[in-house]
């Protein structure tokens, strides 16, 4: 009798993780509250992490509102071959952004843009009419679009990707829920409304830094479960929230969080597609 075939698993993509020079000077949310993040993250630091857990390709993130942020993530990405993609930042209420957007396409490895929308004085910044009309120009340009935003945000989302039907977008991190509060509502309700959107996708990263620090793996199931039930296998992608994370958990811990909790809900094929065949196909990742 021969011996049962193993299941190949595809390559691990982490879809949401960031690196940064302190130095730069232009992380705005950066401060005492965040001590331990107050330091340089750069590519030499995450490889033996994604060797431990297994992780081959990664999408990188923006962490700061300005074009010289994207510059230096484009520069990082071209020089680091574990980097399959970029999401950069652009000014979307920028009359030049049809110039910006122009020039970014031109690098290869730019595969999506994010307005930090939890970082605006103004939690309908994503329905200014200029901004929509940019949102156009990214849906045309076959960019993908990271949506950064609180529940109390979500209804405005929800309005523009009403109006932008063509546009590719991703929530990150679950739409940050009130974890630590244990708080469900509205939060549920208005994931809900989002997912009915076809083809919109969601991120299961960035939760355990929503948790009460002493957090334990069923503080995590209640939002887990729901967004598995509104996402489903096909829409989710697994991120780690890199180096933000390690303010509550080791990067290790994140992916076990995430499969442990999957695995009550979805065959082993289909946790596989979370880790990172979702991620490749929804942002046109280059075959690593």
């Amino acid at each position: 009798m021969s011996a049962p075939e193993l299941r190949a698993a595809p390559p691990i993509v982490d879809a949401h993780q960031h690196f940064w020079r302190v130095a730069r000077g232009d992380y705005g949310w950066m401060g005492p509250h965040v001590a331990p993040l107050l330091r340089d993250f750069l590519p030499e630091d995450l490889a033996p992490l994604m060797g431990r857990a297994g992780v081959g390709r990664t999408v990188l993130v923006q962490a700061a509102e300005t074009d010289a942020e994207t510059d230096f993530l484009l520069d990082l990405a071209e020089a680091t071959p574990f980097v399959a993609g970029v999401v950069g930042w652009a000014d979307m209420d920028a009359p030049d952004f049809p110039g910006r957007l122009a020039a970014l396409r031109a690098r290869p490895k730019l595969v999506g843009l994010r307005p930090m929308l939890q970082e605006l004085e103004d939690d309908a910044f994503i329905l200014r009419p200029r901004v929509l009309e940019h949102l156009a120009l990214v849906a045309e340009s076959g960019l993908a679009f990271d949506v950064l935003a609180f529940t109390r945000h979500l209804p405005h989302v929800l309005e523009a990707l009403r109006r932008v039907p063509g546009l590719r977008a991703v929530i990150d991190h679950g739409a940050k829920p009130e974890i630590a509060a244990r708080t469900l509502d509205p939060w549920r309700e208005r994931v809900a409304a989002l997912a009915a959107l076809p083809g919109l996708h969601c991120k299961l990263s960035g939760l355990v830094t929503e948790a009460d620090p002493a957090w334990r793996l069923d503080d995590l199931r209640p939002y887990v479960d729901h967004l598995v039930a509104c996402f489903g296998p096909h829409r989710l992608m697994w991120g780690s929230d890199w180096p933000v994370c390690t303010l509550a958990a080791t990067y290790g811990e994140v992916g076990h969080a995430a499969r442990a909790l999957l695995a009550r809900h979805l065959e082993p094929a289909e946790v596989d597609m979370v880790f990172g065949g979702n991620a490749a196909r929804f942002y046109r990742l280059d075959p690593g």
